[in-house]
């Protein structure tokens, strides 16, 4: 018995262990909480959407080369670029690499505030950005908050929720259309389209949720930390922009999530202290730089890019869009170069094709090219006619559902196409539209001058007659055409355009 005793401890011994064990563990939880609230922020998984990496870095780079033609671009070598391109790998370092893309930087002379980046990774900074920003950390901010929509792929998501593409996205991809191989780009706007994304003359115009906003703020808010800014500099941004007389495009194109501010805070509160930067030499002497380069509206813009004007000077001024660092090839499309007209010139043996609801007879040297995937065009042309800027010899084809149409007239149809076209391509119209006859049935044509994708014999560029044909469906849908051509070799390839179309039948 007294070893027993000795063995099993009396009730003031068990007390006093219960005592020291309840310490102990409530020093263990302190320690634990403590650690949870010094711990830095982990980034966010940002799921998987049903469109691949590999499909939005490919649409994103199709999407920037738009851009190139519609906007004006610094060149790389201008020091806002190098000097965007140095804060942007910097902010980049920090992502965690099996969730990063292979961002690239861009900056556009305009002077409305705006930033937009698209999927796969090309981003463009405005320069009137540049200029309002107070110092580093707050562009800084933007470009972290725009790179973290690119992270969590909100345009894909976005994409995955659309159920179709509207009649005006569809519309507008039409007039892309002839800018891309075989078709291909027939459906790039449709796409962005779905994906929240509006290509136009000013730019690109994204559209995301509350919840995108919330999420893009707290991932860039990680980003900043993690790069040793103060993430509280993107909340004075947007704070800056909400107390100018006039809202920029910067904040139309992203909603404001109520108490931006507070959640921003909210966010970074627990966070370790640390020494961030805030500004540097470097921006300061390129925000200097900024204030002397000439810069232009979006009203200027839209202007340009109907006229053309923006992918010639960014040609000339070395501005020429590449893939970006981190994909395999790093060069710029090369050039086209002049044909002959022999070469291109159509056979006079028709032959005759299905495609779809179509019957269409064509030379029997010329290819018919089927689409990829819903809303991008077929394409009948001579395979010296297309090059990888476009096509400029051949006929392009597609068509808007009666769903799509909503019980709009031909006419009403036919004129909100134009309107894209003259918008999006710069097609500059010649006359008014006129009825015509395709087959049985009335449709109506409109003729077209633009740029060719050729250039002429010289090496310089030539410009191109367009030939728009839209064709009413017994179902209620409509089919349209393109027959293009340089200027002056159109006359020379117009009685085979008419032949196509008087032969053409619809099932």
């Amino acid at each position: 018995m007294k070893t027993l005793r000795r063995i099993v401890p009396n009730a003031s011994y068990r007390l006093e262990r219960r005592k020291k064990l309840f310490w102990f563990w409530a020093a263990l939880l302190l320690a634990v909480e403590a650690w949870a609230q010094s711990a830095g922020p982990v980034f966010p998984n940002p799921g998987k959407p049903s469109m691949s990496r590999e499909q939005q870095h490919a649409l994103g780079l199709q999407a920037a080369q738009q851009v190139y033609k519609q906007m004006p671009v610094l060149p790389d070598s201008s020091p806002e670029t190098q000097y965007v391109r140095h804060l942007g790998q910097k902010l980049v370092a920090v992502i965690p690499s099996q969730y990063s893309w292979p961002f690239d930087f861009h900056v556009i002379p305009q002077k409305e505030i705006n930033a937009f980046a698209l999927p796969g990774g090309p981003m463009f900074i405005n320069i009137g950005t540049i200029q309002s920003a107070t110092n580093e950390a707050q562009l800084a901010g933007v470009m972290a908050h725009e790179m973290s929509h690119v992270y969590m792929q909100h345009s894909a998501k976005q994409q995955g929720k659309a159920q179709t593409t509207g009649m005006l996205a569809e519309i507008a991809g039409a007039a892309l259309g002839m800018s891309g191989v075989g078709g291909k780009a027939g459906g790039l706007v449709g796409e962005l389209g779905q994906m929240g994304i509006q290509m136009g003359a000013e730019g690109m115009m994204l559209k995301y949720s509350r919840t995108d906003e919330s999420q893009a703020d707290a991932v860039g808010a990680m980003i900043l930390y993690k790069a040793g800014y103060n993430p509280q500099a993107l909340a004075d941004f947007f704070k800056m922009l909400e107390n100018g007389k006039a809202p920029p495009q910067f904040l139309s194109d992203h909603p404001n999530p109520a108490n931006r501010e507070l959640a921003i805070q909210n966010e970074i509160k627990n966070w370790p202290a640390v020494n961030y930067t805030a500004d540097t030499p470097g921006f300061a002497q390129v925000r200097q730089h900024a204030m002397g380069v000439k810069a232009y509206t979006a009203e200027e813009i839209a202007a340009g890019a109907k006229s053309g004007q923006w992918a010639q000077q960014n040609q000339r001024a070395g501005a020429a869009f590449t893939n970006g660092p981190g994909v395999a090839s790093t060069h710029a499309p090369a050039q086209p170069s002049a044909v002959s007209l022999q070469s291109v010139a159509p056979s006079r043996n028709m032959v005759a094709e299905t495609v779809g609801p179509i019957v269409i007879r064509h030379p029997d040297n010329w290819k018919v090219t089927l689409p990829e995937k819903q809303g991008q065009f077929v394409t009948v042309a001579p395979p010296g006619g297309v090059t990888e800027n476009g096509i400029g010899y051949g006929v392009l084809l597609n068509g808007v559902s009666a769903q799509q149409i909503q019980n709009l007239s031909l006419d009403q149809v036919t004129g909100k196409l134009i309107e894209q076209m003259e918008g999006n391509n710069g097609l500059k119209p010649m006359g008014n539209t006129q009825p015509i006859a395709v087959g049985a049935i009335e449709g109506r044509e409109a003729m077209f001058q633009s740029q060719s994708p050729i250039p002429a014999g010289n090496g310089q560029a030539q410009a191109e007659r367009d030939w728009l044909v839209t064709v009413p469906q017994h179902d209620g849908s409509v089919i349209f055409m393109l027959f293009v051509a340089p200027e002056a070799q159109f006359s020379r390839l117009q009685p085979t355009y008419t032949a196509m179309l008087k032969g053409m039948q619809f099932r």
